[in-house]
């Protein structure tokens, strides 16, 4: 069972390598390494999206630390 903080780093990881791919099939495209442009319009869709995953995700733990240390104890 992996704990929040290696599935955070997975995630994370992930996003990246995403963005990555992203990046390199944009640059294959101009210079017409590669002529499939719904190839690169996917991958930069895959990549805008863990993005978007990954802004949520710290946007809810940082709602839920603001929560936490408006507790009174």
């Amino acid at each position: 069972v992996k704990s929040f903080g290696e599935f955070l780093a997975d995630s994370l990881n992930k996003a990246n390598e995403l963005e990555l791919e992203s990046e390199r099939l944009k640059a294959a495209l101009a210079t017409g390494r590669i002529e499939d442009v719904s190839q690169v319009v996917v991958a930069a869709q895959k990549a805008e999206i863990a993005l978007q995953l990954t802004l949520q995700l710290r946007n809810r733990a940082t709602a839920a630390y603001q929560e936490i240390m408006r507790m009174q104890v």
